[in-house]
């Protein structure tokens, strides 16, 4: 079948940066770039507490949009390790790698296993309030948006970070940043979820998706179809007797070192970075 073009320019942006060792470089073609107006009229503007009584049908209305498409995603999805958060009951930063555009719903998977449905919030970047065709998800389905306007960050983002851990939220952020279609290998992280982690003295649940092909069956970028396993590891917790800035590096290291072995564990074999056509999920049979 033949390939989305643009996937392919893709994957051979995610061979590239591999290459140059950059493993949290943008590598999608045509994402939204966020003008100035846009930000104030949209972001600055962005419901991000939850405030606003009339968003409160649309949110309903999307969240059973999100879980109808969680069902549809993941009804041959394998949780392991979900015994690891049965009993956390506090808020908890998630992570996970960042690999497709629906990924966010095998995390949803989890959290409505475990019934917790309206629980789970997603940090997006702002220029995913444009996808037109997610709308209603980016706009109304528990999301949190970064920006890149500190008056936003301190007015918004932090307030509404803190307003739903002390709710006992869980919170999904993609440390990769970037998505990478279809990449199977866990990426390092950036610094930013164990930052809020730290800040807000919350664990990290780690979490790591593989998928695994379905032979013969494809999508409509004419990759194969997949289907996947989470793997769900035991939360960590700042250790408050390292330096500030320590507690958020000790955090990070630990997060990365347990997808790597999630990662080894799911393939069977030893991570490294050297680019082949199996690291993209259906690429090839």
């Amino acid at each position: 079948m033949e390939k989305n073009q643009n996937r392919l320019v893709v994957i051979d942006n995610i061979k590239k940066c591999v290459e140059n060792n950059e493993l949290n470089s943008k590598v999608e073609v045509g994402d939204h770039i966020v003008t100035i107006e846009e930000r104030n009229e949209i972001v600055m503007n962005f419901d991000t507490l939850r405030e606003n009584k009339k968003n409160i049908a649309k949110r309903a209305t999307a969240r059973k949009l999100a879980n109808k498409f969680t069902k549809i995603f993941n009804k041959n999805t394998q949780i392991i390790g979900i015994e690891n958060v049965n009993n956390l009951e506090g808020g908890a930063i998630i992570t996970g790698n960042h690999f497709h555009p629906t990924d966010s719903t095998v995390i949803r998977h989890l959290t409505n296993t475990l019934d917790k449905t309206s629980k789970l919030d997603i940090v997006i970047e702002e220029e995913n309030l444009f996808l037109k065709e997610f709308h209603i998800l980016m706009h109304y389905c528990n999301t949190i948006p970064l920006s890149k306007s500190d008056e936003y960050m301190k007015g918004k983002f932090f307030p509404a970070m803190e307003k739903f851990l002390k709710k006992k939220h869980w919170i999904l952020i993609f440390p990769e940043e970037e998505m990478w279609y279809n990449y199977k290998k866990p990426r390092p992280g950036k610094i930013g979820a164990y930052h809020l982690a730290v800040k807000y003295n919350v664990p990290i649940i780690p979490t790591f998706t593989a998928m695994y092909e379905r032979p013969g069956e494809y999508d409509d970028e004419g990759f194969n179809k997949v289907d996947f396993k989470l793997y769900v590891m035991e939360p960590l917790y700042p250790d408050m007797s390292l330096p500030l800035k320590q507690r958020k590096l000790d955090l990070m290291r630990k997060d990365y070192e347990l997808k790597v072995k999630a990662y080894e564990q799911a393939y069977g074999k030893e991570l490294d970075y050297k680019f082949e056509d199996w690291d993209i999920a259906g690429f090839k049979e």
